[in-house]
């Protein structure tokens, strides 16, 4: 990224509707950079948010039913798990007291104990005028909220592909649309999200292309579930206020050359009209009739509809994830040919999209409405981070 910029074309801000993620976007941008770093006639930035029925950067089962039966079922799963077990009752013992009416502590109690773990975390944020009673601090009984906590919320990730693709599945395919798109450098890799084709906006106020950097304002859940849904969370607590995930795409130095060739466009098939990627998610009917404007490339192809040279493309390109600084490794990555030699932190990006694909959603809205008669566990464990 350079030092100074101009304009924020190459750069793509997004937050969800939640006032502290639009914030915290800001303040995470300002910060990278600052007005030093910025020229004088820089204009505002364009931060993408999207209606709440329609977001997609945290799990959003108040928008889509049939995840609110997954997220509703493995919740119950947990309390029947946890509720009659000697950690419960040893929560109960400290802090019973504290509950109102003095009733047992139990994972689907009132308040819940994510609940008692949401406030506990808060007070840790916000200083000392805020603490609760010292009972709640007992390092054993946070120990054992946080696990079970993690369970309730987040293994549905790791069991089943349906709840993966409802839950983060829509997030994980922009990601791995706009880096592929980044590849393709056919110009569209941001235009039809941020909303070039219809708007065609002009430079620095929403005609956002080849784009190089993407930041976003999301939520501890958005965190956990990526990082679930890749296999890559095992062991990790409940995430900290101010936590982050950095997913980094590299391309491999070409020995032979200094500086990289660039990639050729992807060849584009004439059209009278086609659906922006937007209406394949999310299920509109409206038509796009400039299609040089509308992506026609790979970037949203499933990796199994690819022709060899369009598969091609994506060689010497790896994908990292860095969570909170530390490096996290893919399961279905440690394979031979699926990492760079030597590092399977580094995963190809050709492997990142196959397993990406395996739960990106082709009709979010349409699978949200889909399979409520349907049964919320997967007949066997579908383990996540894996093509």
């Amino acid at each position: 990224m350079p030092e100074l910029i101009s304009d924020s074309d190459m750069i793509y801000l997004r937050a969800t509707p939640i006032p502290r993620a639009l914030e915290s976007l800001q303040q995470a941008f300002w910060g990278f950079y600052p007005p030093s770093a910025r020229t004088a006639d820089f204009p505002p930035p364009t931060i993408i948010t999207r209606t709440p029925a329609d977001e997609t950067l945290f799990p959003n089962d108040a928008s889509c039913r049939r995840f609110a039966q997954l997220s509703r079922a493995f919740a119950q799963r947990a309390a029947e798990r946890w509720n009659d077990t000697e950690d419960m009752r040893y929560l109960t013992k400290v802090l019973s007291k504290w509950m109102p009416g003095e009733q047992k502590v139990a994972v689907d109690s009132h308040p819940r104990l994510s609940g008692i773990m949401d406030t506990l975390n808060a007070t840790d944020a916000h200083g000392p005028e805020t603490k609760l009673p010292k009972e709640f601090y007992d390092p054993k009984a946070r120990a054992i909220i946080d696990k079970i906590a993690v369970e309730e919320w987040y293994a549905g990730y790791t069991e089943s592909s349906e709840y993966r693709m409802l839950g983060i599945g829509g997030l994980m395919g922009d990601i791995t649309s706009r880096m592929v798109g980044s590849v393709e450098r056919n110009g569209n890799s941001g235009i039809v999200e941020v909303g070039g084709v219809d708007g065609k906006l002009g430079k620095g106020r929403g005609g956002e292309t080849n784009i190089r950097f993407a930041m976003s304002g999301c939520h501890d859940t958005t965190l956990a579930g990526v990082l679930t849904s890749l296999g890559a969370f095992n062991g990790e607590k409940w995430p900290p206020f101010t936590s982050h995930i950095a997913v980094e795409m590299f391309r491999k130095r070409n020995p032979t050359s200094i500086t990289n060739p660039p990639v050729a466009p992807t060849e584009q098939k004439p059209a009278l009209k086609s659906q922006s990627w937007w209406s394949t998610l999310f299920g509109s009917t409206k038509t796009i009739s400039d299609s040089s404007l509308t992506p026609e490339g790979i970037a949203r192809k499933p990796i199994t509809d690819l022709t060899p040279a369009q598969r091609d493309q994506l060689n010497d390109y790896y994908v990292r994830l860095r969570y909170n600084d530390k490096v996290m490794e893919i399961p279905g990555c440690k394979a031979p040919g699926k990492h760079l030699d030597g590092d399977t932190s580094f995963c190809t990006l050709d492997a990142f999209k196959a397993i990406v694909d395996k739960y990106t959603p082709k009709n979010w809205k349409a699978a949200c409405a889909s399979r409520l008669d349907e049964l919320a566990f997967p007949v066997k464990v579908e383990p996540a981070g894996y093509e």
